[in-house]
């Protein structure tokens, strides 16, 4: 099967003709459209509250998206909170402890990362059982670092400090029919498809999935998933998809 119509489930890049997707469109022939699947909502101070979660309690926070760095900060500033100099930040990937940049000085900070795995950030945490962790998060999300840092008597607090929902609007800008690749990247967008359109059938189209919760989101709705990544070959989704068609080229 020839594939030509890519939808990815993100906002489109800003620069998007310099982008890694511009490159692979250019080089397969591609109509890639991007289109966003959920919707962010924010958790007040005042619902935050509720929790009960003083978040100058611990000293270590851990990270894994920039959704949650954004909405960490927000609540912090909201509440009024100076988040000490002291705290250590546990980051999935460089690229998450370089967005922290946006709110901390990195020299003045303790800033840890993996490389965009879990196993690796877990590894980061063994060594500083000292500290006490809080992971700012959406609500609803079943984070497959908790059941780790379980796993491995590492205890961490949840706080749920904005929401995800579907965005129910993008049914009337879809074409199913035309869509030959849907480009996953959490558990939400997959959730979000199936909201949106009940009757899907993956019949012939291509599914990829970043990320192994966003994989497994996937085959628990019954998606067969032909794209997965990260893996210790491929870093990004562009690269997983250039991979991909240029083995399917060869078995046509």
């Amino acid at each position: 099967m020839k594939v030509k119509n890519v939808l990815i489930s993100q906002p489109q890049p800003p620069n998007y003709e310099k982008s890694p997707y511009f490159d692979v469109s250019k080089k397969h022939g591609l109509n890639i459209s991007f289109k966003k699947f959920i919707k962010i909502e924010p958790v007040s101070a005042q619902e935050f509250r509720k929790a009960k979660i003083n978040i100058l309690d611990y000293s270590a926070i851990i990270f894994t998206c920039n959704k949650a760095v954004d909405h960490f900060f927000r609540l912090s500033k909201e509440m009024r909170l100076v988040v000490p100099g002291t705290t250590k930040f546990f980051c999935i990937s460089e690229k998450t402890a370089f967005y922290l940049q946006k709110y901390v000085t990195y020299k003045k900070r303790c800033f840890l990362h993996g490389n965009e795995s879990l196993e690796e950030l877990i590894n980061l945490i063994k060594t500083h059982l000292e500290e006490k962790f809080l992971m700012p998060c959406t609500e609803g999300h079943k984070h497959e670092i908790v059941s780790m840092l379980s796993s491995n008597k590492i205890p961490v607090r949840k706080a749920i400090i904005y929401k995800t929902i579907s965005d129910l609007e993008i049914k009337k800008t879809i074409d199913l029919k035309s869509v030959d690749m849907f480009v996953f990247f959490s558990p939400f967008g997959i959730k979000s498809l199936f909201e949106n359109f009940p009757d899907f059938k993956q019949n012939g189209t291509f599914i990829a999935a970043w990320g192994k919760t966003t994989q497994k989101a996937a085959k628990d709705a019954g998606l067969t998933v032909n794209i997965q990544g990260p893996t210790s070959t491929i870093s990004s989704m562009p690269t997983a998809i250039d991979v991909f068609l240029g083995k399917l080229k060869k078995a046509i």
